[in-house]
């Protein structure tokens, strides 16, 4: 039986224009926009879930989809750091900041390493193989650069090296634990999987 995972990016908003760890900021006008008319382009999942922020929340009400909150997809927890930039966190903290970016075991924040959120996703990932059908989540871009890193079996610093464009569809798809990965595709294509 093959499985099918496809995992959303949320629609832009004022946090991610301005490289700003998440702060519950809400999607612009313009993200809004263009979630709303992406629209009915998804087909149908056995189990619609998203990861718990507002933008997340936000991009998957105006996909039209009742998804439930899944923990196991979080965000990376950035402690400390959340709602400030990472040019505000790379002129008072530089040693920290660096320390991030090269080490996956790190947490100069206070929060999660790099290397947690990669076992966490990759548990999610791993319970998702066994059910049937397609599963569709709405995910912070780390989350989906987390489950490429584990899929492909990748060294975790890879996981700076993922961009992760906001509504796109990035596919995992396969049976028995063994994934095969479709990247970033527009949602306007994402129905064609």
């Amino acid at each position: 039986m093959t499985n099918r995972v496809m995992l959303i990016s949320p629609a832009m908003n004022a946090s991610l224009r301005a490289a700003r760890f998440d702060d519950g900021c809400s999607l612009d006008a313009v993200g809004t926009s263009q979630a709303r008319s992406a629209a009915g382009a998804l087909a149908r999942a056995g189990r619609v879930l998203v990861s718990p922020t507002v933008r997340c929340r936000q991009t998957a009400s105006a996909l039209g989809l009742d998804a439930d909150d899944e923990p196991g997809l979080a965000a990376l927890d950035v402690g400390r750091w959340r709602g400030r930039t990472l040019d505000e966190v790379g002129a008072a903290e530089p040693e920290s900041v660096s320390l991030w970016l090269t080490d996956p075991a790190a947490a100069p924040h206070g929060g999660e390493s790099v290397h947690d959120l990669c076992e966490r996703v990759g548990a999610w990932l791993g319970e998702a193989a066994h059910l049937p059908g397609r599963t569709v989540a709405v995910v912070e871009p780390d989350v989906v650069r987390a489950v490429t890193v584990r899929v492909l079996g990748a060294p975790e610093p890879s996981f700076w090296r993922i961009d992760v464009p906001p509504l796109t569809a990035t596919v995992f798809s396969g049976r028995a634990g063994r994934w095969n990965l479709t990247l970033g595709r527009p949602l306007a294509r994402a129905e064609d999987d």
